[in-house]
């Protein structure tokens, strides 16, 4: 069995989180868009970082205070990627500020008493960087700028994951994964399985 690390993204919807991870990936295997509800269920990659190995998952964006049944299922896969993952990056828009779903987002994260690392996105430049120190209020430590759409700062972040690995996982490369592609209709049941 392979006992690789296991590293969730996660984040309101529109802060850029699906660009980050299609740049830790190495290419574009989640869709980017400036629409909400996007990403909906888990997408897995592998990734390697100093010749260390670990699984990267991508969730939807997580909107706390919705019933709405998409946006519940959405919420849904985040909590089970939260649950796998041995390392979570909580991903917030340096541009816009904390918000009251990042709040929301931060009190769930509390909960799954694993290590978060904050990564404050959209500073695109260094007169942003001060933007980033409102977001200690959310107590996640040091928060982390970075752009993921100009892969600034993204090394400093990678690096910071690494060392929240917890000690015996296997960060070597396997090459006997198996990968399995499941396709399909559209609303043929294949998140279901």
């Amino acid at each position: 069995m392979d006992n690789r690390p296991i590293v969730a993204v996660v984040a309101r919807p529109n802060v850029a989180k699906s660009t980050l991870y299609n740049k830790f990936a190495g290419k574009r295997k989640s869709i980017v868009e400036d629409t909400p509800g996007v990403t909906r269920d888990r997408i897995f990659t592998e990734v390697e970082w100093l010749n260390k190995y670990f699984t990267l998952i991508d969730t939807g964006g997580i909107e706390p205070e919705n019933d709405d049944i998409i946006l519940t299922q959405m919420r849904n896969q985040a909590m089970l990627a939260m649950d796998m993952a041995h390392v979570i990056v909580f991903v917030v828009d340096g541009k816009s500020g904390i918000t009251s779903a990042d709040r929301e987002v931060g009190l769930m994260l509390r909960k799954t008493k694993k290590p978060v690392i904050l990564a404050v996105n959209k500073i695109d430049n260094m007169n942003l960087v001060d933007n980033i120190y409102d977001f200690y209020e959310l107590g996640f430590g040091e928060p982390h700028p970075i752009s993921s759409a100009n892969a600034m700062g993204l090394g400093d972040l990678l690096d910071e994951i690494v060392e929240n690995f917890p000690a015996g996982l296997n960060t070597e490369y396997n090459e006997d994964i198996i990968r399995v592609a499941i396709t399909g209709k559209p609303n043929a049941g294949k998140s279901s399985i």
